[in-house]
């Protein structure tokens, strides 16, 4: 008898630890899939940002190459005559009604000069108001 109650004994342990095996098994295949779905949610927000990021870079080359274009102009705008651009501001003086004191201390050219343009001014501007009637 005492080999039967130790053997029932055994048969009991072997089966609370098949038992506990097989709770820690199914509790294992569980955390598994949690972590496999936390895994793709991961992966697709990766895949995400990284979409994004590539746009992202092609904006910036976009904005990089106006940037560029723009410095160019910039650049070449510098290096134009100053002169040109001290008679395109005297002009548009002109047109405003500025007078020949006016031109010369803000456009930088000579007293001549900004005689001879009042007075081109002068004469242009009855045939410029003309053809604005005509319109």
């Amino acid at each position: 008898m005492e080999l039967s109650w130790l053997s029932v004994i055994a048969l009991a342990i072997a089966l609370g630890a098949s038992a506990s095996s097989f709770i820690l098994f199914r509790r294992l295949q569980q955390h598994e899939r949690k972590h496999q779905a936390l895994i793709n949610v991961l992966r697709n927000e990766i895949q995400a940002m990284t979409n994004s990021s590539i746009g992202m870079g092609r904006r910036l080359i976009g904005v990089e190459q106006k940037l560029n274009l723009t410095a160019d102009k910039q650049l070449e705008l510098e290096n134009r005559d100053p002169s040109a651009l001290a008679y395109n501001q005297a002009t548009r003086l002109m047109e405003m009604g500025a007078d020949v004191d006016e031109l010369v201390q803000n456009c930088g050219i000579g007293r001549p000069e900004a005689e001879l343009m009042a007075l081109l001014h002068k004469e242009l501007e009855p045939s410029q108001q003309s053809i604005g009637r005509d319109n």
